[in-house]
């Protein structure tokens, strides 16, 4: 066999973002840059730890977690400046039920990000969810407001739906257009 190919289409890419990120949009082309925004140890990461994450998330995905932690956790004994390792990892701690530990690696994330890029943004909306559930909508909404100035669109919609100006517009405004077309 031959050597194997390490450059990913543009399709790749926005496959295995989905694959990752299964709950943001998928309108990526405008975004290519955005999602490969990291930091220096994300973008140095070697194809070969690259493919131990993705496989990883792949076992995550069959329902192999202790398999799948092994592994996130080999790859941060490698790379303990990986960003992206610690946030995948986090995802599966919430699967597993473990909220402090996966927020320590959104802490992490977002330490070893520096606050910036794609992968610091997919780590405020984790950790923005996490608050939510746990009642705490104003750090929530910190963390939605670091994520969307970071160009999360999901971050973005989640701002919109916590304004309580803007849910009282969208009520009023739809209130006027039921008496004006006779629904009320």
């Amino acid at each position: 066999m031959g050597a194997e190919e390490t450059d990913l289409t543009e399709k790749d890419e926005i496959v295995l973002h989905a694959i990752f990120n299964p709950n943001t949009p998928l309108d990526l082309k405008k975004n290519i840059a955005y999602i490969h925004s990291g930091t220096n140890a994300d973008n140095e990461t070697t194809p070969e730890l690259k493919k131990i994450e993705l496989e990883a998330v792949k076992l995550a995905q069959a329902q192999n977690f202790e398999e799948s932690l092994k592994l996130f956790n080999q790859l941060i004994n490698e790379t303990p400046s990986y960003a992206s390792a610690y946030n995948n990892r986090a995802q599966l701690y919430r699967i597993l039920g473990k909220t402090d530990l996966a927020m320590e690696d959104l802490n992490k994330t977002i330490i070893i990000s520096e606050s910036k890029g794609f992968i610091a943004s997919q780590a405020f909306v984790q950790r923005a969810i996490l608050f939510k559930v746990n009642g705490d909508d104003e750090n929530a909404l910190i963390d939605f407001k670091s994520a969307a100035e970071l160009g999360n669109q999901f971050a973005k919609n989640q701002l919109v739906a916590l304004n309580p100006y803007a849910a009282l517009c969208n009520k009023m405004l739809s209130e006027a257009f039921c008496k004006l077309y006779g629904n009320e």
